[in-house]
């Protein structure tokens, strides 16, 4: 069992695939000419799966495919097939651009709930945040993944000054279609130019969503990182990750491996551990996992606490959140 200092167990394993993407989000690669690690510095498939056995052994049991974007990498349909083997759930985020081209791969894996990432309803602002022209097929591959019966969450990241005044649109969204809309506070990472102003609040989105619906609090599962709302007479649902002003780490369950192979026990970690090295070289990387977790604190990396306003983020140590993994 993968239990920290703090009594908390640890279930759920986010493997981050690559760190490449087709899309250049400006909070997330700024750059045109981003540079991606090495294939040779990724951990290769064979690699994947039995460092992600060996966390199986250890008690978890959902595992979630990130990037970059997942779906970017040439072999991720072998790793889906894969991994879909071991005793877990096996769900993933993407950016949707490619969902379309591995949904008979989602059911073979009997993967059944998808995450999307989604920032805007507004085609031209799309292109103005990812600088590609894909959001008609983004949005026909998330209806794609309803027809098809998955559950579909959309990820959406609020930015003050830039899409906040979409939120609304986004429930109105849940009111036909089955769809799971989460509203994520803007986190700090490196170089994604964050700014305590442009944090919308999680307050903030309720009082919003307050002026024009009646909504109901749904029941949080064990471990829930969103809190969740339905509007009355709505089929979908909308929730907020509200990281900056109301972190729910007391019941974390989550763990994280980057594409290169390094353990992180929090998004917010600046210490990272090399399991694949380490795996390469013929060690045992159990007692490394069980040390990263010793190591884990007791809340947001032991970064910061309290009042997001009062964070500098040139003080925080941590990769950029597409070398993490989403």
């Amino acid at each position: 069992m993968l239990q920290d200092n703090f009594n908390r167990v640890h279930d759920y394993l986010r493997i981050s695939l690559t760190d490449v993407c087709n899309f250049r989000c400006q909070y997330c690669i700024p750059n045109e000419d981003a540079q991606f690690m090495p294939s040779s510095n990724l951990m290769q498939l064979e690699e994947i799966v039995s460092i992600a056995s060996q966390f199986v052994s250890l008690g978890i049991k959902k595992i979630r495919l990130t990037g970059g974007e997942p779906l970017a990498r040439k072999d991720a349909a072998e790793i889906i097939q894969a991994l879909s083997k071991l005793p877990v759930k096996l769900t993933l985020t993407t950016n949707g651009s490619r969902v379309h081209e591995y949904l008979e791969i989602f059911k073979a894996a009997k993967m059944r709930s998808i995450n999307v990432s989604l920032d805007t309803l507004v085609a031209t602002k799309f292109h103005q945040i990812t600088r590609r022209n894909q959001f008609t097929q983004v949005l026909n591959n998330i209806n794609l993944l309803i027809n098809e019966g998955f559950h579909v969450k959309v990820n959406m990241v609020v930015m003050r000054s830039f899409n906040e005044n979409e939120i609304l649109n986004f429930i109105d969204w849940t009111k036909d279609l089955p769809i799971h809309v989460r509203f994520i506070e803007f986190m700090p990472f490196e170089g994604n130019q964050w700014d305590n102003e442009k944090v919308f609040t999680f307050q903030e989105i309720l009082t919003l969503a307050s002026s024009k619906y009646q909504y109901t609090k749904l029941r949080e599962e064990p471990n829930e990182t969103a809190k969740s709302f339905q509007v009355n007479g709505y089929q979908g649902t909308f929730a907020v990750i509200s990281t900056m002003t109301a972190p729910f780490c007391h019941n974390c369950n989550r763990l994280r491996l980057t594409a290169d192979g390094k353990m992180k026990n929090c998004l917010f970690s600046k210490g990272e551990i090399d399991l694949l090295n380490a795996h390469r070289a013929g060690e045992k990387i159990l007692p490394l996992i069980q040390q990263s977790l010793s190591n884990k604190a007791k809340a947001l990396g032991g970064q910061f606490e309290g009042d997001y306003q009062q964070i500098d983020p040139h003080t925080i140590s941590n990769r950029s959140m597409i070398k993490i993994g989403g």
